[in-house]
């Protein structure tokens, strides 16, 4: 996260006036820092937001918020745009609504914080204030206390050299038998002074891992990206700064082997502006066990990586892509990943002739978030769907992200260049066991007969394949 200067407040504010609280709840009464405030705080900002931690500043108490109110009014107020904080960027008003670990502001959580400020932000009593957080979380795994951790060797980035690709050494994870996993979160570890930024104002200014693809390999078996097969568990969600963690649905774990290793075979590293000594560690933590998944999971890739065309100095650019799921799909997690240009992402279902948006996401590249849906909300797609992303791009001065709006751009892995992937999670379904879980979800949910079930085409019609024992012979004989 970048640090705000008093002329960076001074624009978010500026940014933050064509998204003011027009349609945000009335709040009755005096809004104060103790009693109403500080919640919203500690759910929604102090996690980084805290002493010695990878936030410019502490938000912890009144006194160390009360110079950050109108910045924080801003940040709030941008919602899904670039720079918005938490980042946290699902559009409101369009699809899905329902996510997993959702940390942004309620309407009404927001409508607090817009009158507080308006008010003076006064402190209020504060003996009304929550219990505090505990100092330290940040530093804690978010998805819990790993069972394994695999480190990779350290890497020096000086401050001054230019973006590097490429391999880092195999990661051995030391396992003597086979187990499944539920959570891998991946942190980057460095020498960087906490709570400082960088010495650039860049992206991820604190950091020097700007990505990392990797998979898991056996060492002398066969490659494979299948699950079930004796000497792979495939690639897995890649790391990205600012990512949040990935946490596997219950009955579709990802497989690690006895012996294997980590495959870090797609790196990139940056100058963050001052030597820098880093690694990443990986922490897994397992099922049970004798667990054994139902489904398959499975990393979606859907994206354009053979025409992308971003003139520069110019904003609303867009591009598509598409994907025809050729099996039965339950979409877990949807993640979209762009370059500094990228600023809004899109993702369509076509089945038939009907087209639903499942959710339009704003994009900061200096934050990369994997949204992950509700289980009763996550979109359950029919083979023969067709998906697709639309990009939003601007590459002028307003967009911050972009080092030099006068540059055309095209494909690549720098930030200077272009990508535009949906990098999501989803399990591939069997006939049967998509009818399964439409059934349950109709039992749970109460569908209204021809209630229009975003994400969900077939949730309110026949099953795809008819029970046959159900009907009589006159019946299958007719069809």
């Amino acid at each position: 996260m970048s640090s705000l200067t008093s002329a960076g407040v001074a624009g978010l504010v500026v940014a933050a006036a064509a998204f003011a609280a027009d349609g945000l709840p009335k709040v009755a009464g005096e809004v104060t820092f103790s009693k109403d405030i500080a919640p919203i705080l500690q759910r929604s900002c102090q996690n980084c937001h805290q002493p010695e931690s990878v936030a410019p500043m502490s938000l912890m108490t009144y006194t160390e918020v009360r110079p950050w109110a109108k910045a924080i009014k801003a940040r709030m107020l941008l919602r899904d745009k670039p720079g918005a904080m938490p980042p946290w960027y699902i559009e409101r008003n369009i699809g899905i609504q329902h996510f997993k670990n959702d940390t942004s502001p309620t309407d009404l959580e927001l409508a607090k914080v817009v009158k507080w400020v308006d008010s003076g932000a006064p402190e209020g009593n504060p003996k009304e204030l929550p219990p505090p957080i505990e100092i330290g979380q940040n530093k804690r795994w978010t998805a819990g206390e790993p069972d394994l951790i695999v480190k990779t060797e350290w890497v020096t980035v000086k401050a001054g050299s230019p973006d590097w690709w490429g391999e880092l050494p195999n990661a051995p994870t030391g396992l003597t038998e086979d187990r499944w996993v539920k959570s891998v979160e991946i942190r980057e570890e460095n020498d960087v002074e906490p709570g400082t930024d960088g010495g650039r104002k860049t992206v991820g200014s604190r950091y020097v891992f700007h990505h990392m693809i990797w998979s898991v390999t056996v060492p002398g078996a066969p490659p494979s990206t299948d699950d079930f097969s004796e000497g792979s568990s495939g690639i897995w969600p890649i790391h990205e700064v600012g990512r949040n963690a990935d946490t596997f649905p219950d009955n579709a774990g990802k497989l690690l082997r006895a012996g294997s290793v980590l495959n870090l075979f797609s790196t990139h590293l940056h100058s963050n502006g001052r030597d820098t000594k880093s690694r990443l560690l990986y922490g897994f933590r397992f099922f049970p066990k004798g667990y054994e998944p139902e489904f398959r999971y499975g990393v979606r890739a859907l994206g354009n990586g053979v025409d992308i065309d971003i003139n520069g100095d110019e904003k609303d650019q867009r591009l598509d892509a598409y994907q025809v799921l050729e099996q039965n799909t339950k979409i877990t997690v949807y993640e979209p990943h762009m370059h500094a240009p990228g600023v809004r992402m899109c993702l369509e279902a076509i089945w038939g002739y009907n087209i639903e948006t499942l959710n339009c996401v704003g994009y900061d590249h200096n934050w990369v978030r994997a949204y992950e849906y509700d289980d009763d909300y996550a979109p359950l797609l029919p083979k023969g769907t067709i998906l697709h992303i639309i990009g939003y791009f601007d590459s002028t001065s307003a967009n911050k992200n972009v080092p030099d709006f006068r540059n055309w751009s095209g494909s690549g892995n720098r930030s200077i260049t272009n990508m535009f992937i949906d990098l999501g999670q989803q399990l591939n379904l069997s006939d049967e066991k998509f009818e399964e879980e439409m059934a349950r979800r109709r039992a749970k949910m109460h569908y209204r007969p021809n209630e229009v079930v975003i994400g969900c085409p077939l949730c309110n019609g026949e099953p795809i394949v008819p029970k046959q024992k159900a009907r009589p012979a006159s019946t299958e004989n007719a069809r």
